[in-house]
């Protein structure tokens, strides 16, 4: 059975619990992921540790030195959060103190599917995408992470480094893309969870979801 993040980027509590409502199925396994817009909005951690019943991905892609980041980690303990994400971009340090504390599953964010190799040769980096994402991989499963964040195009790479489960955004339903660079369509990756957003959420999120459906 396929398993699908679906991504709620709203400020709107309302909304986001319509999406949840509107998108139940038992075609395809469903988790929400929340990320920096939804819990620093009014009322968003509450919502948070309200939910009861659903797969919950916190995407806070924390980034920090280990004490920050330690605390930060300890301070979401009182939610019911089943996956939390952080750059691994942070270090090999930072990632194992990390994943010592957490009671949660803690998700590896490679180099983000909005950028590309000129993106990251601005950045600094010396190393092409695939090549920055498969040492990002390695740093990963040095560190014990439970599951590691890469777009569509590094599945294949990080599969033959990174053994856990492996979480992939930049996927649309059909030829539609947003803002990222290094998208593809949701029946051609394969990956243990695909993250979807805008579409499903927007517009008939019931139709959407069949949509979805139809389409992996």
């Amino acid at each position: 059975m396929k398993k699908i993040f679906i991504a709620i980027d709203t400020t709107d509590l309302k909304k986001a619990r319509k999406i949840i409502d509107q998108s139940q199925t038992n075609k395809i396994k469903i988790g929400y992921k929340f990320g920096l817009e939804f819990m620093n909005s009014k009322g968003g951690r509450q919502f948070i540790s309200k939910l009861r019943g659903q797969i919950v991905f916190v995407d806070l892609k924390y980034n920090d030195t280990i004490n920050t980041m330690l605390s930060a980690v300890k301070a979401l303990r009182d939610l019911n959060i089943n996956y939390l994400t952080v750059h691994i971009s942070s270090g090999l340090a930072a990632l194992k103190a990390v994943k010592k504390v957490s009671r949660c599953k803690i998700v590896g964010v490679s180099t983000l599917t909005s950028l590309n190799n000129k993106d990251v040769k601005t950045i600094g980096y010396n190393r092409s995408v695939k090549n920055l994402v498969a040492h990002q991989a390695k740093l990963a499963s040095r560190a014990g992470l439970d599951a590691l964040v890469c777009s569509p195009y590094e599945v294949n790479i990080v599969r033959k480094i990174f053994k856990k489960e492996i979480i992939t955004p930049g996927v649309q339903i059909g030829k539609k893309n947003y803002d990222q660079k290094r998208s593809m369509e949701a029946k051609k990756v394969n990956s243990d969870w695909l993250v979807i957003g805008r579409s499903v959420t927007r517009g008939n999120v019931k139709n959407n979801i069949q949509k979805l459906i139809k389409s992996l």
